[in-house]
């Protein structure tokens, strides 16, 4: 049994052992910079819309344009390719502390001294040491008690550019971005994703993480100290397998 749980790991971890040996000595390639829109898990994103209206009508002459606040160009992110600085802020703690206690006692007797008038004629069935009025004594306590508590401080801080990859029938604009990071041989990847209104659009063309629907936020690293931090892929087969 052993060695099958032992050659199933090997198995199991094969192919992720041979990159990894083939990465030593070589710190983690960065990701090619490509067109989001190519990338074989891009899904664009549906959303309710809105009724449609009419545009109107602008004399060729006007001073105004959609989409203008001033009487100068927009700067500010508006059209599928256009980048967006999104500041991520994240500072949670949550803190859940319960508790219970549980007890009773059950007690019950039952017997029948007098039946009939029968009760005269109970020792000539019922051995001497028998006693009409127990004949049934029952009785069970139980008791449970439970404790959990939770607590969760989060800080993440960073400013990350993304692009425009779709301007949906409303207006909003969807956006994603990806910054990776390298020190040394351990590569941090932030990857954000969300949906926004121009309104929400800062004049310096920023806009905080809050403000995103549908955010997708991830934040993680890998390299030496990420391998380290996790179990090895036979203790991980293990944990899976084993119901105890």
């Amino acid at each position: 049994m052993r060695i099958a749980c032992l050659f199933l790991g090997v198995l199991l971890s094969g192919c992720g052992s041979v990159e990894r040996l083939a990465r030593i000595g070589h710190p983690p390639d960065l990701a090619p910079i490509a067109d989001p829109t190519r990338s074989p898990d891009y899904r664009p994103v549906s959303m309710p819309m809105p009724a449609p209206q009419d545009a109107r009508n602008l004399a060729a002459n006007s001073l105004w344009r959609p989409g203008s606040r001033t009487f100068l160009r927009d700067q500010r992110a508006a059209a599928v390719g256009d980048l967006i600085t999104v500041l991520v802020a994240i500072k949670d703690t949550a803190q859940l502390s319960n508790s219970s206690e549980r007890s009773r006692d059950n007690s019950e007797n039952m017997g029948i001294p007098r039946l009939l008038g029968l009760d005269s004629s109970y020792m000539r069935f019922l051995p001497n040491s028998i006693d009409p009025s127990r004949l049934v004594q029952a009785n069970s306590a139980n008791s449970s008690s439970g404790e959990g508590k939770i607590q969760r401080n989060e800080a993440v801080t960073m400013r990350i550019a993304a692009t425009v990859n779709q301007v949906l029938p409303n207006g909003n604009l969807v956006v994603g971005g990806r910054q990776q990071v390298r020190v040394n041989a351990e590569m941090r990847d932030l990857t954000i994703a969300g949906i926004i209104r121009p309104q929400d659009i800062a004049s310096d063309n920023t806009v905080q993480h809050d403000r995103l629907a549908e955010a997708r936020i991830a934040y993680g690293g890998r390299g030496t100290v990420s391998d380290v931090q996790q179990p090895r892929y036979g203790q991980q087969v293990l944990d899976t397998i084993l119901p105890f």
